[in-house]
């Protein structure tokens, strides 16, 4: 699987956390809905951290070469 469709299918997999995240408030069963709101959260932060660091590779801190001004 190449990193452009790696980063297509993982995007959508964080926007879908959010929406399982926001279900609960959408249907006004927020007590009821506290694994929703748990399983959208994780779901939310391991994609966009794969997708961070398998496709993007940008996670670790920039070197700075010369002046910094």
């Amino acid at each position: 699987m190449s990193k452009s469709i790696l980063r297509i299918v993982l995007t959508i997999l964080m926007y879908a956390g959010v929406v399982v995240f926001l279900f609960p408030y959408f249907t006004g069963r927020i007590t009821g809905g506290i694994p929703f709101m748990i399983l959208g959260a994780a779901c939310t932060v391991v994609c966009g951290l794969l997708r961070c660091y398998l496709t993007e590779g940008d996670c670790a801190r920039i070197p700075h070469h010369g002046r910094d001004w």
